[in-house]
């Protein structure tokens, strides 16, 4: 059943691959894509990129959808919803660890290593009984998405710190929605990024561990992945996406300010928030060693039923 599925999803993302360009066939200026992302401040090079020209300038007329979450932008593509899409890391390794037909083309987004300074971190309430990750133990925290990065990394906190993660009760909700109902208690804390993260810190929040940080050095957290379908119908276009990342990466790296106000082009935030917000790490590099602790906390949590092939899924 399952190889079933995967070709049948390989034949829809093949037919889409087709059907997104601009009539004139596969691989030629002004081809139309859509590429699945999160609202958040990861993918802001993208939207920088396009308004600066480096997808326009090699033939791609770039349509950015936001989802809720990695998983849904997974299935997005294997259905050929997108042709492209970001998604963390933990997402693409679980697809592909049950026969998925995916491939990265580029990174997306690293954690700046720097505890208590990243972009990412589980927050609480001012006040709040739990002090440290050690506390987490047995509370409700938010996730954006259930059994996935949020999961992992954030029982790696609560390991690290001493504490027993296995009775955590993780509760999905969009990181929009996380600052007020932190605030509302409906959950004891909160794993949220930029920018919910300075957002829910500038009503009180104190942050109480930084995940990514927590689970290995330098964290690759997404990548930009398409299907192998698309790779085979238009290679050169895949080439031409991926040169675009790279350059808008690149260009992030160096032009912060331009950063901020990007991300207020598409998420609603306050000259507080975007002044406030912790940049990532725009680097182009995949950090592997990362992604191997990532597959191997994955396993020990029931996330991946089997190791995923980092050869199959690595660009």
């Amino acid at each position: 059943m399952r190889r079933i599925l995967a070709v049948a999803t390989a034949i829809a993302t093949l037919l889409a691959a087709y059907a997104c360009t601009s009539g004139e066939g596969p691989g030629v200026a002004g081809t139309k894509i859509s590429v699945g992302v999160i609202p958040i401040v990861d993918v802001a090079p993208v939207y920088l990129g396009r308004q600066k020209g480096f997808f326009s300038r090699r033939g791609i007329d770039l349509t950015l959808v936001p989802e809720q979450g990695g998983a849904l932008i997974v299935k997005g593509v294997l259905a050929g919803r997108y042709q492209f899409g970001f998604s963390n890391v933990t997402s693409l390794m679980a697809a592909q660890s049950e026969g998925a037909p995916l491939k990265a083309v580029a990174n997306g987004v690293a954690s700046t290593g720097r505890a208590g300074r990243d972009f990412s971190a589980v927050v609480v309430t001012d006040g709040s009984p739990i002090r440290s990750a050690k506390d987490l133990a047995g509370k409700r925290i938010a996730v954006n998405t259930l059994r996935n990065l949020g999961d992992t990394t954030v029982r790696q906190s609560v390991r690290r710190a001493g504490g027993n993660p296995t009775g955590i009760r993780f509760q999905a909700m969009p990181f929009s929605e996380m600052p007020s109902a932190l605030q509302a208690r409906q959950v004891d804390a909160a794993w949220v990024v930029e920018p919910q993260l300075s957002e829910a810190l500038t009503q009180g929040g104190q942050v109480v561990a930084s995940n990514f940080v927590d689970t290995a050095p330098d964290l690759t957290v997404a990548m930009y992945f398409t299907s192998r379908p698309t790779i085979e119908v238009d290679p050169d276009l895949v080439a031409r996406f991926a040169e675009a990342v790279n350059e808008s990466l690149r260009y992030a790296a160096g032009h912060p300010e331009e950063i901020r106000d990007t991300v207020g082009t598409y998420t609603q935030i306050t000259d507080t928030v975007r002044t406030a917000m912790i940049l990532p790490n725009w680097s182009s590099d995949i950090n592997r060693a990362s992604l191997e602790q990532l597959a191997t906390l994955g396993r020990e949590d029931g996330i991946f039923t089997q190791s995923p092939a980092l050869d199959q899924l690595l660009p």
